[in-house]
């Protein structure tokens, strides 16, 4: 395995926390990233942020599978992205964000924290020295929603990948 397809720890930890058996950082860990996300974004708007929601719903999974079934997703994609070179750092936050979306986790804000959760990844894997990258979302919704449709049945994350733009972070900072 090539040492830049691993995200580092410190990279690694802007998206994850610490596992309790582990004690390493992962993307994946007990309690994901994305629900401490959602819960940092909307805790003081809704007692119930950040938690997966319990009721069945039309799109998503079980509520009692979100946990176990979407930990083993994001475990799945980390382990090809630490040993294959056939996706981005762009496609590998894309990769991220569909398997969020599919799993549609929470009551609200599935969307707003599984686009910043796909950010944060693109982020921790870019290259250090590159001028960083974040995706825009500013995107026509119902290509968008065709294009997570067809990931839902291929999980290749390519051709959504190159429907969302991306923009360098200076770009963003200066306008």
């Amino acid at each position: 395995m090539r040492p830049s397809r691993r995200l580092t720890t410190r990279s690694a930890s802007r998206f994850s926390t610490t596992s309790p058996r582990s004690g390493s950082c992962s993307p994946t860990s007990s309690r994901t990233r994305s629900s401490a996300i959602c819960k940092k974004l909307y805790g003081d708007l809704w007692t119930w942020a950040g938690r997966y929601r319990t009721r069945d719903l039309n799109l998503g999974v079980d509520p009692a599978r979100i946990a176990v079934e979407l930990r083993g997703s994001l475990d799945n994609i980390r382990y090809r992205w630490e040993h294959t070179d056939d996706w981005t750092p762009r496609e590998l936050g894309i990769a991220v964000h569909a398997e969020t979306v599919r799993f549609h986790g929470f009551v609200d804000g599935n969307g707003r924290s599984t686009r910043l959760l796909a950010d944060l990844v693109l982020l921790a894997a870019q290259d250090a020295e590159a001028i960083a990258e974040t995706y825009d979302w500013r995107i026509d919704k119902k290509a968008y929603i065709a294009l997570l449709r067809e990931y839902d049945l291929t999980r290749d994350p390519k051709p959504l990948a190159a429907f969302v733009p991306v923009r360098r972070l200076d770009d963003v900072e200066n306008g």
